[in-house]
């Protein structure tokens, strides 16, 4: 029989109907997002200038934000759970940052010189992660994660990154599932282990020998979705690495939101170094690297041949004051516990909504951040979709916009600190609205 000829599951046929009309509605409702799409798409490829923040047909248009809500251009009011992929920690008003940031701008924008404040700050981030001996700032994630291999080589004299498949580490280190290593990748020599094979990384690790640098990983995966590391994962990476001498590198640029020390304190591991980024000087623009104070005297400018860090905006006023409050102030133990007791909450929730209706859903995570897979759990390492679940997948997104809940389009929700228990309840009536609601094009348990 020609494939052809084969019957074909209903189910896939109502799934692609429903997201058709899901798409329909949603342009219907955004003609003002639509128009604005349009006219950028005149002078920027895509219509925009983040890949992350693209879509089909097109991006809804964000025009202000307050707490934990957003408007769009179009006047619709959404609950903000995306939370700037975790860079939103403290809302869209906070007004304790706002005012450090306006003193800031009062006295100066650019001052090309050093000032007390970075310094201040360096102090707080070493006295809250147990890796951080000494510490630089640079102007995001992607930044550090460069600086802190650049770094691991030259500490070691070595030239090899092992780094995981599904991981992702700024814009010039993706390395999704299934997909050849990117064009915009840097051309560092890199190997590659599966996430969460212990054994299988430190057979990696000892078969590269004296020719690797450092191992680079996120204790949970972050655009790989949400994945946590086992604990015996991670504690296979710090013993391997010492036994050969390459550096551990802890990317907590997203995960050092899920307990006062990060997720390496939480998890009683410490590596050589951590990087660091997102949500850190308030929503300002913000990157850090730190580690063992021998590895970051590579960095010394007092002593001969050390190697360079550039970049006109590392210690930018606006991010350094900012900075200083929000993690000085604001984002204390008391308020890193509550807001990973909340996420664990929600998570928790979520799942029983979709076993509830015998679903293949399942929502993974760490504390504050969750992202839904339309496949059993539990799921432990990360994984290329196949078309049906990426249908379901989008179908969830649009969705949640037209409940009101504005999250990422992969699904993953970063929860903010303004975002309150009935917001979360919020959420979960609508993820219990959609198992409802689309069973008939989901697939079963």
């Amino acid at each position: 029989m020609s494939p052809l000829d084969a019957p074909r599951d209903p189910r896939n046929s109502d799934l692609e109907a429903a997201l058709i009309e899901a798409r329909e509605a949603y342009s219907n409702a955004r003609p003002r997002s639509a128009e604005i799409h349009a006219k950028a798409r005149e002078v920027m490829p895509g219509g925009n200038t983040r890949t992350v923040l693209f879509y089909t047909p097109f991006p809804t248009a964000m025009v202000r934000g307050e707490g934990a809500r957003l408007w769009d251009a179009d006047g619709r009011e959404y609950l903000d759970l995306c939370g700037e992929y975790t860079a939103g920690l403290f809302g869209h008003s906070e007004q304790r940052i706002i005012a450090a940031v306006a003193a800031a701008m009062a006295k100066g924008i650019n001052l090309a010189a050093v000032g007390e404040n970075e310094g201040k700050l360096a102090a707080i981030i070493c006295r809250r992660f147990p890796s951080v001996e000494q510490v630089r700032f640079t102007n995001s994630g992607t930044e550090a994660n460069i600086m802190a291999l650049a770094g691991a080589r030259g500490f070691t004299g070595r030239t090899e990154i092992l780094a995981f498949r599904g991981g992702y580490h700024g814009g010039v280190f993706t390395f999704p599932v299934g997909v050849p290593t990117s064009p915009v990748n840097l051309p560092i020599p890199m190997r590659f282990a599966d996430y969460n094979d212990a054994a299988g990384a430190a057979a990696a690790i000892r078969e590269a020998g004296d020719k690797l640098a450092a191992v680079i990983v996120e204790p949970m995966q972050g655009s790989g979705g949400c994945i946590p590391a086992t604990r015996e994962f991670l504690q296979a990476l710090r013993d391997t690495t010492k036994e050969t001498g390459a550096l551990l590198i802890f990317d907590e640029v997203m995960t050092s939101r899920h307990a006062f020390g990060g997720l390496q304190a939480r998890l009683g591991i410490t590596p050589d170094m951590t990087t660091f980024g997102k949500y850190m000087a308030g929503g300002m623009s913000f990157g850090a690297f730190g580690g063992r104070a021998d590895v970051m005297a590579m960095f010394d400018g007092h002593r001969p041949g050390a190697m360079p860090h550039a970049g006109t905006f590392n210690n930018n006023v606006l991010s350094m004051a900012a900075g200083n409050v929000a993690m000085g102030e604001i984002f204390d133990e008391a308020a890193a516990e509550a807001l990973f007791a909340r996420g664990e909450a929600l998570r928790d929730a979520c799942n029983a909504a979709c076993a509830k209706h015998g679903l293949a859903m399942h929502f993974t995570g760490v504390g504050s951040m969750l992202n839904p897979h339309f496949r059993p759990g539990p799921i432990t390492a990360p994984y290329k979709a196949t078309p049906v679940e990426e249908q379901q997948r989008e179908l969830f997104f649009f969705d949640m916009l037209g409940a009101g809940v504005y999250l990422a389009r992969r699904g993953m929700v970063a929860l903010m600190l303004p975002v309150t228990d009935a917001d979360c309840a919020r959420f979960v009536a609508a993820v219990e609205e959609f198992c409802a609601a689309r069973k008939p094009v989901l697939t079963p348990a």
